[in-house]
């Protein structure tokens, strides 16, 4: 078993066995002028020469560092999926815009044709899945909390009496009450109306916890003022798939960015993605989040599915 293990998280044979995938994927789309011709993506993609990207202002994966500049390491992501679908494409250039969104309208702007590509924060549920398609797994999020340095609270049992702020048109609240590590608690739950709101009110002391993704609460403490005064506590209340979204009924784009995401698996760009923006200082305030790649992201790497959070938090 070990010996197993072992094999499954080593580097070549993750790049071998993407490599392969890719291979296979990439010839298939090359070889169907069909499949191009049937996507409405594609071809609306080939008509205009311009693609619209779906980005965060405020996610541990994708946010914005002023002037409509707009990074992290699902934006970048994107941006190379875009341009492997430019060569597919055979456009000469592709002009990407950029279109922010946020977890109340992300999904509606994916279905009414605004965003073609969303590479944001966003989990895959089979709620979800019913309005959108999801691109194969990028990161396997943990759902933990940010309190102050000083607090006394360490587990969710801690949160009794207390004031939890988690982000509009996100589950974490949800989640949190139905785990049974909160059964019988009571607190009270205050929603801000993004991510960065959310963590002011943590810091203004309206909040004394912010439940949220992990990568969220790194990248906000990371970018406040001080960061040394906010840590991430609590054991992990869900594991999370994030993947890029698509419209549904589209396969033949959606095969276009899952060969992408193979390719950046398979010759070491998503890994050195990861470590860019993950384990190196950052902008704005050039602090590392210090956030090793887990074996869950491994594995979903190694391993290419869209499998919806259900199935990771099934008991």
């Amino acid at each position: 078993m070990e010996n197993d293990f072992h094999a499954l998280f080593n580097p070549e044979t993750i790049l071998m066995t993407t490599t392969l995938k890719t291979l296979a994927i990439v010839a298939a789309l090359a070889a169907s002028g069909v499949a191009m011709a049937d996507s409405a993506t594609l071809q609306k993609v080939k008509d205009t020469q311009n693609i619209n990207l779906g980005v965060r202002d405020s996610s541990g994966l994708s946010f914005t560092i002023g002037n409509g500049k707009y990074v992290g390491f699902h934006t970048e992501m994107g941006e190379n999926i875009i341009r492997d679908v430019r060569r597919q494409l055979g456009l000469s250039s592709l002009t990407t815009t950029y279109v922010p969104v946020n977890s109340q309208n992300r999904i509606p702007l994916v279905t009414n044709g605004t965003v073609d590509l969303e590479c944001g924060s966003t989990t895959n549920t089979l709620a979800r899945q019913k309005d959108v398609a999801f691109a194969n797994t990028t990161y396997l999020e943990e759902v933990r909390m940010a309190v102050k340095a000083d607090s006394n609270i360490k587990t969710f049992r801690d949160l009794e009496g207390k004031t939890v702020v988690t982000t509009t048109g996100t589950t974490s609240v949800q989640t949190l009450r139905k785990d049974k590590r909160a059964e019988g608690i009571q607190f009270k739950d205050i929603q801000g109306k993004d991510h960065a709101d959310s963590h002011l009110l943590l810091e203004s002391g309206r909040a004394d916890a912010f439940v949220m993704d992990t990568s969220i609460l790194a990248s906000n403490i990371a970018k406040s003022k001080n960061p040394k005064a906010f840590k991430i506590v609590g054991e992990p209340l869900s594991v999370e798939p994030i993947a890029c979204m698509v419209r549904k009924d589209d396969p033949e784009f959606l095969a276009a960015v899952n060969a992408s995401i193979a390719r950046q698996v398979g010759d070491g760009t998503l890994a050195r993605l990861y470590d860019k923006w993950f384990l190196q200082p950052i902008p704005p305030t050039n602090t590392s989040l210090n956030m090793p790649l887990s074996d869950g992201t491994k594995t979903a790497w190694a391993v290419p599915n869209n499998k919806p959070m259900e199935d990771y938090n099934a008991k």
